[in-house]
């Protein structure tokens, strides 16, 4: 975990201005340290408002250039602070911060996002990639113009299996991602890598759960110090003794073992 002023290279927002997605590309060293599924506590404001960093979760990781890309949407005062940000100025990081996504290193990954729990998936493939593993993603977002917005051509990129869900039948099956898993033939065994809103998460847990599919969860919730210490962001886990205790999103994960999350506590 590194404490670093990061230089802004890309800023900028996304695709359709509805959504409010913006794209930010800092330069940073700590790069070399970064693994798909973590985050990194951001400073908005150079002042004391607001006083609190915001987590944004790490959308990409180039080590060559040294580069991390953030992607978020602007939903309050803090990321409206952080949409003022520009090319050349500087943003000090916390990070990088909580328990990342396992790389499969052979096999089969599937990557089950909902809405803009699309953004800490990339890095996950494109790691996955490079060792050789088989990765298809299912998306579900509320039409095409979002999905567009929300980064739908980084993935078209890659050489995977993209199949995407709108629930107003705008592109690829109508419906919710579930309804797009269902339509599809899986491979026997595997692992599922899903972030999105909470309830379609437990869902995707239930569907993989008489399976042979080692699924990750990535939960995220309101953090005030992102390391563990105000106890701002707990959950309910359960253990395979079936042992209740509270985890905390931001150290223990943000990345779990979907079976260990207790779904009916978070929702």
């Amino acid at each position: 975990m590194l404490l670093e002023d990061a230089i802004i290279t890309e800023h900028g927002g996304m695709g359709d201005p509805q959504y409010k997605i913006w794209r930010l590309v800092l330069k940073i060293e700590m790069t070399k340290e970064v693994k798909p599924g973590q985050f990194v506590h951001l400073k908005v404001s150079t002042g004391r408002d607001p006083l609190l960093r915001r987590p944004i979760s790490i959308a990409g990781i180039d080590r060559d250039k040294q580069e991390i890309t953030l992607l978020y949407r602007l939903k309050g005062k803090g990321t409206e602070v952080l949409t003022q940000a520009k090319p050349g100025e500087k943003l000090n990081l916390l990070g990088p911060l909580g328990q990342g996504f396992t790389v499969p290193q052979s096999g089969t990954l599937y990557l089950v996002a909902g809405g803009i729990g699309i953004f800490p998936l990339l890095p996950l493939a494109q790691e996955a990639l490079a060792l050789g593993v088989t990765v298809h993603l299912f998306w579900g977002g509320g039409n095409q113009s979002f999905l567009e917005s929300a980064g739908l051509s980084f993935w078209q990129a890659l050489d995977i299996a993209v199949e995407v869900s709108t629930l107003d039948g705008s592109m690829g099956v109508q419906g919710n991602v579930l309804d797009l898993l269902r339509k599809h033939e899986l491979a026997e065994s595997g692992r599922v890598a899903v972030c999105g809103p909470m309830p379609m998460m437990a869902a995707v847990s239930e569907f993989f759960k008489e399976t042979n599919f080692e699924v990750e969860a990535s939960l995220e919730e309101r953090m005030g110090c992102g390391l563990g210490a105000c106890l701002g962001c707990v959950c309910t886990l359960r253990d395979e003794q079936g042992k209740l205790r509270r985890g905390k999103v931001c150290k223990d994960g943000p990345v779990f073992r979907a079976k260990e999350v207790v779904w009916d506590a978070a929702l």
